[in-house]
């Protein structure tokens, strides 16, 4: 016989656990945002299938892994831009893109203009800058879907 709001207080403590595991992918990416994003080993590191990690880490930050992966890269390259780093090749490569086009058409997508024109931005004395990447969208949306609802975290 099973106390009173044992069932409750076990899916709790499980969510809990999903969630400190979501932490860790999360801070993985975060970490290792130059590197290939390889979501079965993230996923065999948790304990999960892929797509479960998928599913979870989209309801828990708002974005898939991929998504999320791709908006700290661009969040990296404005950094870099901003503060007069490498060319925009090396910023591309800095920060782990595949290759330029690639890293143009997902930094346009995200901050709402091509890498150039924002370098040329941060540039210009007293220049207003857009929003950082992660703050402008929630990530890319590639076919003009409906956005994912808000995270909700206990």
């Amino acid at each position: 016989m099973c106390r009173p709001g044992w069932h409750r207080a076990r899916i709790a403590a499980q969510h809990l656990s999903d969630l400190a595991r979501l932490r860790r992918v999360r801070d993985r990416i975060d970490r290792e945002y130059r590197r290939p994003l390889d979501v079965e080993a993230l996923a065999r590191d948790t304990g999960m299938p892929a797509g479960q990690l998928g599913r979870e880490f989209r309801l828990a930050y708002g974005r898939s892994p991929y998504a999320y992966l791709t908006a700290r890269r661009i969040e990296h390259a404005t950094a870099l831009l901003r503060r007069g780093g490498p060319d925009l090749a090396g910023v591309w490569a800095a920060v782990g893109c595949s290759s330029p086009g690639v890293f143009a058409a997902r930094f346009a997508e995200l901050v709402g203009m091509p890498p150039g024109a924002f370098r040329h931005r941060a540039a210009g004395p007293g220049a207003a800058l857009p929003p950082r990447p992660a703050e402008h969208r929630t990530g890319p949306v590639r076919n003009r879907e409906a956005p994912a609802p808000e995270p909700q975290l206990a």
